[in-house]
């Protein structure tokens, strides 16, 4: 269902139904309801890809949230959970490349800041790989992001065989006993938050929440009001975190 919605809320879903509405009109050219349809496609399309739709969408998904401070860093020893975004392994000739996404990199920079907080501190990257370019397991391209901010490589241990967050919290939660760590600190983007929290509180862990910076902050206010492939693909982000808590709630994981 939610590879269904990713597809609809994207690029390519969008050129897919405009082309269904254009084949329809071409054999009805005097339909009402054909031009209608493509009408409401563009428009539907034109308004997901203006962030500031999405953005006003989400906030219930952040409601409740605020940002990680050195005054929420209990006392004692922590575990940080960073939870895997979008990485790509590019192949050449003879080497192969892996990098982050943006919402990869600000989490990678989120976990970074939380390691700092504490006297003592145990990043857990979390995250296999996926279909596509995604070929190296995001937990190692975001390993290697880490030890490149300054992290010791020897307290960052890798969970690299999940492919959804509730992978991750049933996989991460036998880590984290190994580690006997005083607290739990969940790292991912802040509309994801709330259903990763639902997802390692099913499996038994309770996690402060420590949200990422949003990478696209810094551009200018024009973009945010104006169609761009970013607009479009934070509605399709959004879509995904609503129809994954649907499905947490039908399997019991979370509760209102």
């Amino acid at each position: 269902m939610s590879g269904l919605l990713g597809y609809v809320t994207s690029v390519g879903g969008f050129a897919l139904l405009s082309l269904l509405g254009v084949a329809w009109m071409g054999t009805r050219p005097r339909s009402t309801a054909a031009r209608r349809a493509v009408a409401a496609i563009v428009i539907a399309y034109a308004a997901a890809s203006i962030r500031m739709v999405p953005w006003l969408l989400s906030r219930p998904l952040v409601y409740g949230f605020h940002e990680f401070r050195a005054a929420d860093a209990p006392v004692g020893s922590a575990a940080i959970v960073l939870l895997g975004g979008g990485t790509f392994t590019i192949h050449g000739p003879f080497q192969r490349l892996s990098f982050l996404d943006l919402d990869s990199a600000a989490r990678v920079l989120e976990a970074a800041h939380v390691y700092r907080m504490f006297d003592t501190a145990w990043i857990i990257s979390s995250g296999g790989a996926s279909a596509g370019f995604e070929l190296e397991p995001s937990a190692a391209t975001m390993r290697d992001a880490l030890v490149r901010l300054g992290i010791p490589a020897n307290r960052i241990v890798l969970e690299s065989t999940s492919t959804s967050t509730r992978d991750e919290a049933v996989l991460v939660a036998p880590i984290l006993q190994t580690l006997h760590a005083d607290h739990v600190v969940l790292v991912t983007t802040d509309i994801h938050m709330r259903r990763a929290l639902a997802a390692f509180r099913a499996a038994g862990v309770d996690a402060l929440p420590a949200f990422s910076q949003d990478p696209l902050k810094s551009q200018s206010r024009l973009r945010s009001i104006m169609p761009t492939t970013e607009g479009l693909q934070f509605t399709r982000d959004v879509t995904h975190e609503y129809a994954g808590l649907l499905e947490y709630v039908m399997h019991g994981w979370l509760r209102f």
